[in-house]
């Protein structure tokens, strides 16, 4: 899995379940940048916005890690 840090969460990313539907850049392309290295940018929307479009991810390779599951 690898991490991207956005104030007290991680976005976690598991290539190996993601099913590159899109549906994460398409609803939040300031954040989801596939092009881009890296590709997840979390310092580009709130922490509340990411929360709620991780939530959304269809395969689940993408989920939000809070500092207290450490």
């Amino acid at each position: 899995m690898k991490t991207y840090k956005k104030d007290d969460i991680q976005i976690g990313w598991e290539p190996e379940k993601c099913i590159h539907s899109g549906f994460c850049a398409r609803q939040l392309g300031e954040v989801f940048k596939p092009k881009d290295r890296p590709w997840i940018q979390p310092d580009n929307a709130t922490k509340e916005r990411i929360i709620e479009q991780v939530g959304k991810c269809p395969s689940g390779a993408l989920t939000i890690i809070y500092e207290s599951e450490k």
